[in-house]
C-alpha cells in the first residue's frame, strides 16, 4: 500500500509531495519512457540535418579538435572542407604544394578555416602570409597529419554551406 504525506524544506521553503512504495517505482518508470521517447525523437530529428552536409566533409569534423589547438584556440570555426589533392591546384598553389610534398602523400585533404586576425608566430607551422583574416589548417586524409596552418586574406574555397 502507498502511503502519501507532505514534507517542508526548511532551507527553502517549498512544499514537496512524499510519494514511497509502488506509486516511487510507476513515477520512476513514467520518467524513464519520457527520457528515452525525448532522446529518439531528439536523434531522429538530427538525422536529416546531418544528410544534408554532405557526408564526405564530414569525415573531417574529427580533425575540427587539433586544427582548434593548431590555431590557439584563435577567431571562429567559418568551415570543413574534404578535398581532392590535385583540385587544390588551382585554387591555391601552396596548398597543393604542401600536401604534394608530405612524406605520406595523401590523395586527399581536410581543411578546416577559421575567421579571425591571425599572426605567424601564434599558429602552428604557418604558412603563407605573415598575417591573415583566414587561418587553413590542412590535414593529410586518410592519416590525419597536420600539413600547415595557412595564414590567407581570402579562403580558396568557399566554406559555406550550399544554398538549394
Amino acid at each position: 500500500m502507498t502511503r502519501r504525506g507532505t514534507a517542508w524544506n526548511a532551507g527553502t521553503a517549498c512544499r514537496a509531495t512524499v510519494v514511497t512504495g509502488a506509486a516511487r517505482r510507476g513515477a520512476r518508470l513514467g520518467a524513464c519512457v519520457v527520457a528515452v521517447a525525448v532522446a529518439a525523437g531528439t536523434l531522429a530529428g538530427c538525422a536529416p540535418v546531418r544528410s544534408d552536409l554532405g557526408t564526405a566533409d564530414s569525415n573531417c569534423f574529427v580533425d575540427v579538435a587539433s586544427a582548434l589547438h593548431a590555431v590557439r584556440h584563435e577567431g571562429r570555426l567559418h568551415g570543413v572542407r574534404l578535398v581532392a589533392v590535385a583540385s587544390l591546384r588551382p585554387h591555391s598553389a601552396l596548398l597543393y604544394r604542401t600536401a604534394r610534398a608530405a612524406s605520406h602523400h595523401p590523395s586527399e585533404v581536410c581543411l578546416v578555416d577559421f575567421e579571425g586576425r591571425f599572426r605567424a608566430a601564434r599558429v602552428m607551422d604557418a604558412a603563407g602570409d605573415r598575417s591573415g583574416r583566414y587561418a587553413v589548417v590542412e590535414f593529410g586524409y586518410p592519416g590525419r597529419r597536420l600539413l600547415g596552418t595557412f595564414l590567407l586574406q581570402t579562403p580558396p574555397f568557399s566554406f559555406g554551406h550550399p544554398r538549394a
